[in-house]
C-alpha cells in the first residue's frame, strides 16, 4: 500500500521531495540497450549492415541495370553509382519503415506493455524520459543509416572499383569528389529521416497503445511521395520534408544546384523540431497516474496534429517569398539548356571511347530545341511527350551534327532522355571502340531540370555553353 502511495506522488512529476532524478545519460542508455535488444530492431540493424553491398556487388555481376533509377545506368561504370541507387530506395521506402518500426514505437511499446508507472517511479521525471527515448531512437536511425551508407559503399567499389562518377548534368566526377558528395547526399538525407522519426514520436504519443502508431511515418511518407509525383507550385512542393530525398542529386551537378537541397534541409529540420516539442509537450502533460488514459483526445488534436498544419502553411509562404517562382518551375528553357548540357558533356565522354580528336564544349555550340506534344501542348510543365532536336557542331565541319531525343520530365525536375537517331549516334545502347563494344553514354541519359532557378539564370548558362551563339533559336525541326 505505501508503495502504491509513493508511485502516486511521483509519477507525473519532476521528482518527488527529496529525490534527485536519474541522470538523462543513464536513461538514454537504458534506452538504446532496450531497444537493440528487440529482435525486429536486430533483424532490421543486419539488413542494413548487409543488404545494400549485396545489392550493388551483385548488380555489378548482372548483364541488366536498374536504369529507371537515377544513376542506376552508371553501375557497371562506377562503384559510387552504388550507394545513390540505394540512397534513391531507402528515401522512398527503406527509410520511412525503419523510423516506423524504430520511433513509431518508441512510447507506444511502454503503453502495451503497461510499464509506464514502474518507468516514472524509477527515472522520477517525464521529461528525462522523453529526452531519452527521443535521443534513442535517433541514435539506432542514425546507425542503421550508417550501415546502409558503409555498405552500399564497400559493395559498389568491392564489385566495380573506384572509378569517376559521370553527374546528373553528364560532367564526369572525380573518384575522390564522387565520395565527398555521395557522404554529403546522405548527410542531407538525414535531415528528412528526423523529420519522419519525429513524426513517429508524435504518432507514438497521440495514439498510445494502438499499433496504428507504426503506421504513422510510413503514411506521411506515402502521402509526401505521392504529393511529389503531382505538378504541384515550387513552394508548395518544397515546403514538405520529403523534398529533400530527392533534392541531393544537385550536388553532382557543375556547379552545384544547392538552392533547393538548402531550401528542403531547413524545411525538414524545422518539421523535425516542430513535431518533436510537440510530442515533447503531449507526452509530460499526460496524466500517468489514469490507467486509462493513453495521450489521445482533444488535446492530442490541438497540440498534435494542428501545430504541423500551421508549420505546412507557414513553410508554404516562407519558401514562396525567399525563393519566388511560379507554376511547377519546368519550363521550356530550362529543359533545352539541361537536354544540351548534358548531350555535350556525355558528346565529349562519347569521343574519348572512340578515341576520336578532343572536342570542348564551346567548340561544340550544342543547342537543343524542344516542344510538347508535337507542338500541340504549351512546352511547360512535367510530362512523357516532350521531344527535343539537339544540334552540334564539330570543328573543320560545316554541316551541323543533329540527334533526336524523346524526353520524360518528372515533375520534381528529373528528365530521362532516350535517343531516337542517328543510330550512330544514340540509336543504339552500345558503341563499336577500338578495345571493343561498350555502353553508349548518348543512347540515354538523365539530367535535371533546377526548378528554382529563372529563364535569366538558363540565358546565362546557354551563353556559357555556346559563347558564340548566345541567342540561337528555340525553333524546332522536323528529324
Amino acid at each position: 500500500m505505501s508503495r502504491a502511495m509513493a508511485e502516486d506522488t511521483t509519477v507525473g512529476t519532476d521528482a518527488a521531495p527529496g529525490a534527485r532524478p536519474v541522470p538523462v545519460s543513464r536513461v538514454y542508455r537504458f534506452e538504446v540497450v532496450k531497444l537493440v535488444s528487440q529482435w525486429r530492431i536486430r533483424l532490421l540493424m543486419l539488413a542494413c549492415w548487409t543488404l545494400p553491398g549485396l545489392f550493388t556487388a551483385a548488380v555489378a555481376q548482372q548483364g541488366t541495370l536498374p536504369s529507371d533509377t537515377l544513376f542506376g545506368r552508371w553501375m557497371h561504370a562506377t562503384g559510387w553509382a552504388g550507394p545513390l541507387v540505394v540512397l534513391g530506395f531507402s528515401g522512398s521506402w527503406a527509410l520511412p519503415l525503419l523510423t516506423s518500426v524504430v520511433a513509431g514505437d518508441v512510447f507506444a511499446a511502454e503503453d502495451r506493455l503497461g510499464t509506464w508507472r514502474h518507468l516514472l517511479v524509477a527515472v522520477r521525471s517525464p521529461r528525462r524520459i522523453f529526452a531519452a527515448k527521443a535521443l534513442a531512437s535517433a541514435t539506432v536511425i542514425v546507425l542503421m543509416v550508417a550501415g546502409l551508407v558503409a555498405a552500399s559503399t564497400v559493395g559498389g567499389l568491392a564489385g566495380v572499383g573506384n572509378q569517376p562518377l559521370v553527374g546528373v548534368d553528364g560532367h564526369q566526377l572525380s573518384p575522390s569528389y564522387a565520395a565527398g558528395s555521395v557522404l554529403l547526399a546522405w548527410v542531407c538525407a538525414l535531415a528528412p529521416t528526423l523529420a519522419l522519426a519525429a513524426i513517429g514520436l508524435l504518432g507514438s504519443v497521440i495514439l498510445g497503445r494502438s499499433p496504428i502508431g507504426l503506421l504513422v511515418p510510413a503514411l506521411a511518407a506515402v502521402a509526401m511521395q505521392l504529393a511529389q509525383t503531382l505538378s504541384l507550385p515550387v513552394a508548395l512542393r518544397l515546403a514538405l520534408p520529403g523534398y529533400a530525398f530527392v533534392s541531393w542529386n544537385g550536388l553532382f551537378a557543375d556547379p552545384a544546384q544547392l538552392d533547393e537541397l538548402l531550401i528542403a534541409v531547413a524545411v525538414s529540420l524545422v518539421w523535425a523540431v516542430v513535431a518533436t516539442a510537440a510530442a515533447y509537450r503531449l507526452f509530460v502533460r499526460r496524466d500517468f497516474t489514469n490507467g486509462s488514459e493513453d495521450g489521445t483526445g482533444r488535446r492530442a488534436l490541438a497540440f498534435g496534429v494542428l501545430p504541423l498544419a500551421g508549420l505546412l502553411a507557414l513553410t508554404v509562404g516562407a519558401v514562396a517569398v525567399a525563393a519566388p517562382s511560379t507554376g511547377s518551375g519546368i519550363s521550356q528553357g530550362k529543359v533545352q539548356q539541361s537536354v544540351a548540357t548534358v548531350f555535350a558533356h556525355l558528346y565529349r565522354l562519347q569521343t574519348d571511347q572512340l578515341h576520336r580528336p578532343a572536342v570542348t564544349e564551346a567548340q561544340l555550340r550544342v543547342t537543343a530545341a524542344c516542344e510538347r506534344g508535337d507542338g500541340q501542348v504549351d512546352p511547360e510543365g512535367p510530362g512523357n511527350d516532350w521531344r527535343c532536336v539537339v544540334t552540334w557542331h564539330l570543328p573543320g565541319t560545316a554541316a551541323p551534327g543533329t540527334a533526336v531525343y524523346q524526353l520524360d520530365v518528372a515533375p520534381d525536375g528529373r528528365l530521362t532522355a532516350d535517343g531516337d537517331g542517328p543510330k550512330e549516334v544514340n540509336g543504339y545502347f552500345l558503341v563499336h571502340t577500338p578495345t571493343g563494344d561498350a555502353p553508349n553514354p548518348l543512347w540515354q541519359f538523365d539530367g535535371q531540370v533546377e526548378l528554382l532557378s529563372s529563364a535569366t539564370d538558363s540565358t546565362a548558362a546557354t551563353a556559357e555553353l555556346n559563347p558564340t551563339n548566345p541567342t540561337s533559336s528555340t525553333t524546332s525541326t522536323k528529324g
